[in-house]
């Protein structure tokens, strides 16, 4: 669902179907994000939102065609895809920094043979882009949520993905937390020029920041922007909300 692919660089995804043991989890979504535009993916818990994102980087299986076309419509079957999960946890007392962290996820050298130096400024440059560079030799499990998060968005822009996906990223931060996080999202996604997925139960935050909104429940139910969507039959079943609660 969506703009069609033109002119702009695009996401696509056809058809996606998960099927887990016989139980159909999402069933046949199309969808179609343009570069600079986020798209909020709302609908109830067990509906199958952070299933789709999970499906897209390949963490369960799925049947489907994911896309990406540049700006000259070239086609490109596997797009580079970042992915923010939501509430991650590192176990206390491992003695693992967010250096550590670049190092094993963009080299395939081991931590205990050394990080050179060229790792260590891309590191820095890329936590630098979400105002966390100075976050870069401490220890991971002494993170609060909203430093982990940031973090974790610098090493999904590194290197730089066609789609960003982001999975209820600020569940469990304060208002400032939160604010500094979208505010930072805002920025990056208008400077790199990314398509970005998000996942969020936080009806006022999609409609102040989403360009368009679906409602999923085991399958696309509608889409639009957020004002068509919270007023969809389907938005008020499943809510028991009216849009004016909500804009």
């Amino acid at each position: 669902m969506g703009p069609a692919c033109s002119t702009h660089c695009c996401s696509r995804i056809d058809g996606l179907h998960v099927e887990v043991h016989g139980k159909v989890l999402l069933e046949k979504v199309d969808l179609h994000l343009h570069c600079g535009e986020l798209v909020a993916v709302i609908g109830p818990n067990g509906g199958g939102k952070s299933t789709l994102l999970r499906a897209l980087v390949g963490v369960i299986p799925s049947q489907g065609k994911v896309e990406f076309l540049d700006s000259r419509g070239l086609r490109h079957p596997s797009p580079r895809i970042g992915y923010v999960p939501q509430n991650p946890r590192f176990e206390a007392g491992v003695p693992m920094t967010v250096l550590d962290l670049f190092a094993v996820s963009l080299t395939q050298f081991p931590v205990w043979c050394g990080i050179r130096k060229s790792l260590r400024e891309k590191a820095r440059t890329a936590l630098a882009r979400v105002e966390a560079d100075h976050l870069l030799n401490r220890r991971l499990d002494v993170l609060s949520g909203g430093e982990l998060q940031r973090v974790l968005l610098a090493l999904a822009l590194e290197p730089k993905p066609n789609l960003l996906l982001l999975d209820e990223p600020v569940s469990g931060m304060d208002a400032n937390g939160r604010r500094l996080f979208y505010q930072i999202l805002d920025r990056l996604r208008n400077s790199l020029d990314l398509a970005i997925l998000l996942v969020s139960h936080d009806f006022a935050e999609v409609a102040a920041r989403a360009d368009r909104v679906i409602l999923v429940q085991g399958k696309v139910l509608c889409a639009g922007k957020a004002s068509e969507v919270f007023a969809h039959p389907s938005f008020r079943e499943l809510f028991g909300m009216e849009v004016g609660t909500l804009t």
